[in-house]
């Protein structure tokens, strides 16, 4: 008799991942994310160009627009960027009270991915990659992985 190689049972059900390379999330999320976006930006209190370096080096003058009109269809990777920074700002206030939650990003970390600098300059040159790094780093800390 063979043995069965089926799945154990669990009561753990799944989520199934968005797939932002369809238009139809994308625009489901792009406005509520934008949105997001720049009430985070002015709780870490960000200049503009640094605001603009993490959404992956935009224009001033599509910034602008955005800020002004967030109805519009974003890229996967600028979605992307912002579900990182989302989770960051969460991390961040579970981890610390509101007021360090929000300056954490602009002080200088001795922590190894850090290396002296701020999180948000490591962030800046790094992109992406390290945005999803520090997103670990600090879901690590709060017991979440």
């Amino acid at each position: 008799m063979i043995a069965s190689q089926e799945y154990p049972r669990t009561r753990f059900e799944p989520v199934v991942p968005v797939d932002l390379n369809q238009r139809e999330e994308r625009e489901r999320l792009s406005q509520s994310a934008l949105k997001a976006f720049f009430k985070l930006a002015q709780a870490w209190q960000l200049r503009d160009d640094d605001a603009r370096e993490l959404l992956g080096s935009l224009s001033s003058s599509a910034f602008y627009e955005w800020k002004k009109n967030p109805d519009r269809v974003l890229e996967v990777d600028r979605i992307t960027r912002i579900s990182f920074l989302i989770g960051i700002y969460k991390a961040l206030h579970i981890l610390y009270g509101d007021k360090l939650a929000d300056e954490w990003v602009s002080l200088p970390n001795r922590n190894a991915i850090f290396g002296g600098s701020t999180p948000l300059a490591v962030m800046q040159a790094g992109g992406l990659l390290t945005m999803q790094t520090v997103r670990r780093l600090l879901d690590a800390r709060r017991g979440g992985r």
